[in-house]
């Protein structure tokens, strides 16, 4: 990226310029080691900005309408309540060429079109849990912006369930009928994540199956929340498709931001948040230094070489690294306090 003046970028971003929050966007996104520099004084001059707006997780299988319903919602929140929404589409990337299709722009075609609107798609780039790196630092970025309402969506595989609750304070859980996430289907722990759940689809000839689902899930939310000893999670129905029973979702988001508010739990949600932020820092540092370093990754190909299908082979290969890792730790940017923005 082309040299930038930070300080204006931070200003221009609070004032709510588009192309300038695209441009800081894509600054958080960069992997180079100047730019996330810059990303961290970024984040330093617009932190102050942020903190008012409502994070909504959006999850769910492939197939649940999450896009639909996030563009149907989306254009609710503008038109009816007034609100500026954005909304961060993690697209999966490829694991051999590491390309992202980026379609979500087309699928929430009429929120992008939006003046108060901000959809923003961007590549896993292989993150644990379908969640791209940058997330997190993306959502600081649009909250500074003036952003009401901040949406991530994840791809709903594997553990981007997990990592999505980890950084917003409402987390909201799509599902259909007739797709293989019926109860039965759907694991206690992505149920013991949920803080609202909508039963997407609830439309035409599919309505009293939607209907029987949420009475299904509503049973067993009501089993996991009474074993927890917390508040009851809302189910309820709705149809991205026909624009109904939106604002009864809409309205549980609120009352579970209020709830957080009143018992002291938002405060403490996102302190836990900050600490889980801290140690991903940590970790992807460490991560992205040993692979880094030269002398570690001259080694790295042989003992990758010297793998075959035998545990302790893996075991004895970990080993190595991290011992001539150890070693090395005197040169890595992390060991002299200058940490990656993770």
């Amino acid at each position: 990226m082309a040299q930038i003046d930070v300080e204006d970028l931070a200003e221009r971003v609070v004032a709510g310029s588009r192309p300038h929050i695209a441009r800081a966007l894509t600054l958080v996104e960069s992997s180079r080691a100047e730019d996330r520099e810059r990303t961290r004084e970024l984040l330093r001059l617009v932190s102050r900005h942020t903190g008012r707006a409502i994070r909504l997780g959006v999850s769910g299988v492939p197939g649940a309408g999450k896009s639909t319903f996030i563009d149907a919602l989306g254009c609710r929140l503008v038109d009816e309540h007034h609100l500026k929404v954005a909304v961060l589409a993690v697209d999966p990337s490829s694991s051999q060429t590491g390309g992202s299709i980026l379609g979500d722009r087309t699928r929430m075609g009429e929120l992008a079109e939006r003046d108060d609107a901000f959809v923003r798609p961007s590549p896993s780039g292989g993150s644990l849990g379908g969640v791209a790196r940058a997330t997190r630092e993306s959502m600081i970025i649009m909250e500074a912006a003036g952003y009401d309402v901040v949406m991530i969506e994840t791809v709903g595989v594997g553990q981007s369930e997990v990592a999505v609750a980890g950084m917003v304070d409402t987390y909201l859980l799509v599902a259909v009928t007739g797709a293989g996430d019926d109860l039965q289907g759907v694991k206690k722990g992505i149920l013991e994540l949920a803080d609202v759940m909508a039963v997407n689809k609830a439309d035409g000839d599919n309505a009293p199956r939607a209907r029987q689902a949420a009475e299904d899930f509503s049973k067993g939310l009501e089993l996991v929340s009474a074993q927890a000893g917390e508040r009851t999670v809302p189910v309820l129905t709705c149809s991205a498709l026909e624009g109904t029973g939106l604002e009864d979702v809409w309205q549980a988001v609120v009352d579970h931001r209020h709830w957080l508010e009143h018992n002291g739990s938002l405060s403490r949600r996102r302190a836990e948040q900050q600490h889980e932020w801290m140690w991903n820092i940590v970790r992807n540092s460490i991560v992205e230094s040993l692979r880094k370093d030269p002398v570690v990754a001259d080694r790295m190909a042989g003992i990758e070489a010297g793998l075959g299908t035998e545990a302790t082979e893996a075991l004895d290969g970990a080993q190595q690294i991290l011992r001539l890792f150890a070693r090395r730790v005197p040169d890595q940017p992390w060991a002299q306090g200058r940490p990656s923005a993770g």
